[in-house]
């Protein structure tokens, strides 16, 4: 706990690399949890299957669940 699962479009490993530390920075300020704890992965998807791997199955599936949804703050 927690476990952060991210899926994007391809990037270079210094980007991805960047994102992950600082995403795991801010898991360690604001959860308050031990670094022990924390696992982030990183999964990605080219634009062209992205539609089908992605937002048909785990975006519009949970709507009810996203915190932030095409760039718009659901809370």
């Amino acid at each position: 706990m927690p476990y952060i699962a991210i899926k994007a479009y391809p990037k270079d490993e210094e980007t991805k690399k960047k994102v992950v530390d600082e995403i795991n920075e801010i898991f360690l300020k604001y959860w308050g949890c031990p670094q022990e704890a924390i696992s982030v992965s990183m999964e990605e998807f080219a634009p062209e299957i992205w539609e089908e791997k992605v937002v048909k199955p785990e975006i519009e599936t949970n709507t009810d669940k996203m915190m932030i949804l095409s760039g718009k703050k659901k809370y």
